[in-house]
């Protein structure tokens, strides 16, 4: 979807456009039908209240004229308060759009090398083709391309019960230190411990096998080995003291800064296979959580992804490759509008430096703006590719109860981003 967002600004700007698609000539394992976009999972774009931080990239995008936005609305199925489609009239339409577009070539082969000198965008998903992968690798190093996700869930800084959690670094009696340390007593530590063992897990699909490595085990398998695993592993508590008690707890969980503005934080160490609502319900057994703001649930699959911020400028291009640009899942987002959105980008800078225009980049205000920013945030310790949420934006520069805020959040994007628009004069 994101090639497909890409493809149409170019031809917008009066541009000439070889689309490579290696279907149907080679599938994915995921991959069934023969056109563009296919959605492989889901055939839900997820919620379209536009008070959603989901809600709002949606609508940025048609006001940049979205063709993924315009083919689900001709597509569109009953899904309550979630945009959903029928996923063969959606891919059917998608395809006869650019397939009808002057100046588009569609070249159904496979992609296995990448030419520094032309002026391309990379945009593909999370089953990137190996061929491709190898060549990704050879510009940017096999160790800034992952092809595996081990990933845990975020919460939402503010929403981490102050009376409960305490920052400290172990050992660190001197500074503030730099996590947030939810501390458990013995019997919230057995009663966390039985659940997990019980919870219900998502199954792996057939094309992705466990190959789960010692550092990134998912805290079910670790829990698996043994009630005190944990207790020595990602829970241990030594070397903390809580303030409460000023004893050392039984159990912790610590969080970690996630982003450079301090609004998010993750559960370290807490990658995890357990079905969303499963997680929702077990880590609110921490009581320092019990009331929190899950702004990213935990997964572990197969997927291929940048090191955005070892690689990625704010215009989406490869730092060390200009001529290169990258949207889609292969650029470290996660969802299908994320990555469309992105395309949509990486297709405006192609077109202006196809066109020697300096090439722009939203306002950090917005929902796309802050995808970007979190794909550039040389910050990130441990960089995973992120769904849209209202953590990655800029918090209010006023105080503003919790229920206000998602309003505020999508009226400041939007009006942003129409003062964006004028400025840059966009080049469709």
């Amino acid at each position: 979807m994101a090639g497909s967002e890409a493809v149409r600004r170019l031809v917008r700007a009066g541009l000439e456009v070889d689309l490579y698609e290696m279907k149907p000539s080679r599938y994915s394992p995921a991959h069934k039908l023969p056109g563009l976009a296919e959605l492989v999972c889901s055939n839900s774009l997820r919620s379209d209240d536009p008070h959603s931080a989901v809600g709002l990239i949606k609508e940025e995008m048609r006001r940049m004229g979205s063709l993924v936005m315009e083919a689900a609305e001709a597509t569109r199925v009953p899904a309550g308060k979630a945009l959903a489609v029928d996923r063969e009239k959606f891919s059917e339409y998608v395809t006869r759009e650019l397939s009808n577009l002057p100046g588009v070539r569609i070249i159904t082969e496979e992609v296995a090398r990448l030419d520094t000198g032309e002026l391309t965008v990379l945009a593909t998903g999370p089953l990137t083709s190996e061929p491709l992968s190898r060549a990704l690798a050879e510009l940017v190093g096999t160790e800034h391309l992952y092809f595996y996700d081990a990933i845990a869930p975020i919460v939402g800084a503010d929403s981490v019960d102050p009376a409960i959690a305490f920052r400290a670094s172990r050992y660190d009696e001197e500074s503030e230190g730099d996590y947030l340390n939810c501390p458990m007593n013995e019997e919230e530590y057995r009663r966390f411990y039985e659940a997990l063992l019980a919870a219900e897990k998502t199954p792996l699909r057939d094309f992705e096998e466990p190959r789960f490595f010692e550092g990134c085990l998912p805290i079910e398998v670790m829990a698996e080995r043994g009630e005190q695993t944990l207790l020595f592993g990602p829970m241990k508590p030594v070397g903390l003291t809580d303030p409460r008690t000023a004893q050392r707890p039984y159990a912790v969980v610590q969080l970690r800064r996630e982003n450079a503005a301090g609004t998010l934080y993750n559960l370290v160490g807490f990658q995890t296979r357990l079905t969303w609502n499963e997680q929702d319900r077990i880590f609110r057994l921490i009581p320092a959580l019990a009331g929190a703001e899950f702004l990213r649930y935990g997964s572990v699959h197969r997927n291929t992804f940048l090191n955005g911020p070892r690689h990625l400028n704010e215009f989406l291009q490869l730092k060390d490759y200009p001529n290169i640009l990258v949207a889609g899942q292969v650029a470290g987002v996660e969802g299908y509008v994320e990555s469309a959105a992105m395309g949509i980008i990486a297709g405006e800078n192609a077109a202006r430096l196809a066109m020697n225009r300096r090439p722009v980049s939203p306002p950090p205000t917005t929902a796309m703006g802050g995808l970007i920013t979190h794909l550039t945030d040389t910050t990130s310790r441990n960089f995973q590719p992120m769904n849209i949420n209202f953590g990655l934006l800029p918090p209010p520069n006023h105080r503003l109860r919790k229920k206000d805020r998602p309003a505020f959040y999508a009226q400041r994007a939007l009006a942003d981003l129409e003062t964006w628009l004028r400025e840059v004069a966009d080049v469709s």
